[in-house]
């Protein structure tokens, strides 16, 4: 017992003297380093984000020298861009201007010292819509004609709004004080005519000329040719007829001529070589409608001078 008792007293007083140890290791400061681990991106990481950071820095610099360089060139202004200006009356154009797409606008004008001009490489076409979308007038000018697709076509006078040309599906009207046709052959009509008055111009003739066909002048209340200052002449190559289906052919003139007429003779029963020469006829007409000369005296010659009748 007494080993036994030793052996815990043994081992009681170790305990101790650990103890103490122990309490003394952890009051005494300690004289080794700290060690400290690093936070943050250290390493190939952090060249990286450096490389990243300054290509960012040099886009955005070149970013804004281009959009300085943009405005520089579009001469942005607080007006507008370039050659377009935004006023209070709408947006103005100065000088040519390309429009890629459709432009929509209400009203397009020129300035006042200059004209409207509208360029095509190939042709200029103008619509107009209902408010439907369909087309209801369509006006194209191109490198070989100008087409107007409309119900109605007019043009106007500038003063006073007078209708100068109209054309529809019906007919075509003239409404000029004067319609003036310059081209050398005249104006060719496929069907007929229909006026109240044909007249040439100051000190010009008038021609009515058909080269191939006869020429046919037709009204229910008459034709009336009338030269007031000239000579009126009918030439033809064949016969000329003067007919009157109703009336009478009446010629009513100071003298009545017959130039190449055939004369008769009259033969007096006493002839005398001193009588005048005859200068008066008198106008004889055969059964057949042959007319003749006959040379004129107190009473009727025809019947004297009807052989010629006899050799027509």
């Amino acid at each position: 017992m007494d080993r036994s008792a030793n052996l815990d007293a043994e081992e009681l007083k170790m305990t101790r003297e650990q103890y103490i140890l122990a309490t003394q290791q952890n009051s005494l400061p300690r004289t080794e380093h700290p060690q400290f681990y690093p936070v943050g991106i250290y390493g190939w990481r952090k060249r990286c984000l450096y490389f990243f950071v300054l290509l960012l820095l040099v886009t955005m610099i070149v970013n804004l020298a281009m959009t300085v360089w943009i405005l520089k060139v579009m001469n942005f202004t607080v007006d507008g861009m370039g050659n377009l200006r935004v006023t209070k009356k709408g947006i103005r154009l100065e000088g040519i201007s390309e429009f890629l797409l459709p432009l929509y606008v209400k009203e397009i004008h020129s300035r006042k010292d200059s004209p409207l001009v509208l360029q095509s490489d190939r042709n200029v076409t103008v619509n107009a819509r209902n408010h439907m979308g369909q087309l209801t007038g369509q006006l194209t000018v191109g490198a070989d004609a100008v087409e107007a697709l409309c119900k109605r076509f007019e043009v106007r006078a500038s003063e006073g709004g007078k209708v100068l040309f109209s054309a529809d599906e019906d007919e075509i009207v003239i409404g000029a004080d004067r319609l003036k046709v310059t081209g050398t052959e005249g104006a060719v009509f496929g069907h007929s005519v229909e006026t109240p008055h044909i007249r040439a111009e100051p000190s010009q003739d008038l021609k009515l000329e058909s080269p191939t066909r006869s020429l046919v002048m037709e009204a229910p209340r008459g034709v009336q040719v009338n030269a007031a200052a000239g000579d009126l002449k009918a030439t033809c190559r064949k016969e000329l007829h003067l007919q009157s289906t109703e009336g009478e052919v009446s010629s009513d003139g100071r003298e009545i001529q017959l130039s190449q007429g055939p004369s008769g003779e009259f033969l007096s029963s006493s002839p005398s070589s001193s009588a005048p020469r005859q200068t008066i006829y008198e106008l004889c007409v055969c059964p057949n409608g042959k007319l003749y000369l006959s040379p004129a005296g107190a009473g009727s010659t025809c019947q004297s001078s009807s052989n010629i009748c006899l050799w027509s």
